[in-house]
């Protein structure tokens, strides 16, 4: 008798919680990106169950030292009264460990505002406020294949797969960047065929993303496809693979992670 694989993607809650990291290590090595380790011993009971959980990050107003921390209440967030709130941005968990109680996130530098400029001018010893994930949507990694699409701003979610996921797995990766001198470092046990689009040679970026995913085969047996990216990009790239293609909606999970035009555009999943 043949095994039956549960491909369902499995739902798991944390409890919400704020926490206040210190800036331990600061990096430039990738390009077009800052990676900041956080460290703090709020970080105990940290958990991140999956490659694409976020976290609300909490920047602090110019010329203070620390960020504005609500409080957890029974309806939601409280702010202290009398004090203008935060900078608040979604941001991936990068990697985490829980002996050291360090945290890493990769700042992908691409459209400016507050959270790139703090990222920017960040040392060790700065401050950074922090909360949840909230919860977990686990993708099970014994697919037949897995299908990973995105931009910069996608990168942290795909690396941290790549990383996760066990030697057998047969990865797909399509990712665009500004140009070939900007391609990023993929790190991976899995068997990885990775493909890139150039943004400087396109006039119609939804376009050209499109376009360049109808020329790539999906391969047989089970699958699932992850794309993150620019909301009109992810709009595109979602009708392609489910009206066009026939893709059923519980094999793709599509999240608009930026809107051109648009500060801190909450994250959507199509």
């Amino acid at each position: 008798m043949s095994e039956v694989r549960d491909f369902a993607i499995e739902r798991v809650r944390f409890p919400l919680k704020m926490r206040l990291l210190r800036v331990k290590e600061v990096s430039r090595e990738l390009p077009n990106f800052v990676r900041i380790t956080l460290q703090s011993d709020d970080l105990h009971d940290f958990q991140s169950a999956s490659f694409d959980d976020h976290v609300k990050l909490f920047f602090p107003e110019p010329g203070c030292d620390r960020p504005v921390l609500p409080e957890v209440g029974e309806n939601g967030l409280i702010f202290p009264e009398g004090q203008a709130r935060p900078t608040v941005r979604d941001y991936t968990p990068r990697r985490y460990d829980p002996l050291k109680r360090e945290l890493v996130l990769d700042f992908a530098i691409h459209n400016g505002g507050a959270a790139i400029t703090w990222a920017q001018q960040a040392q060790p010893g700065h401050y950074l406020g922090m909360g949840g994930p909230r919860g977990s949507m686990v993708i099970p990694s014994h697919f037949d294949w897995h299908f990973l699409i995105g931009d910069e701003t996608a990168y942290p979610a795909i690396a941290r797969r790549l990383e996760e996921l066990p030697a057998q797995a047969r990865v797909y990766t399509f990712i665009e960047v500004d140009d070939p001198s900007a391609q990023l470092p993929l790190n991976t046990k899995a068997q990885l065929s990775a493909m890139w689009l150039y943004r400087r040679d396109q006039q119609d970026e939804v376009k050209a993303f499109v376009d360049a995913l109808s020329d790539t085969a999906l391969p047989e047996g089970e699958g699932f496809i992850w794309a993150a990216a620019e909301s009109a990009v992810i709009k595109a790239v979602h009708q392609h693979f489910v009206t066009v293609r026939g893709v059923d909606k519980s094999r793709i999970r599509a999240s608009n992670y930026w809107k051109h035009g648009v500060k801190n555009a909450p994250r959507e999943v199509e």
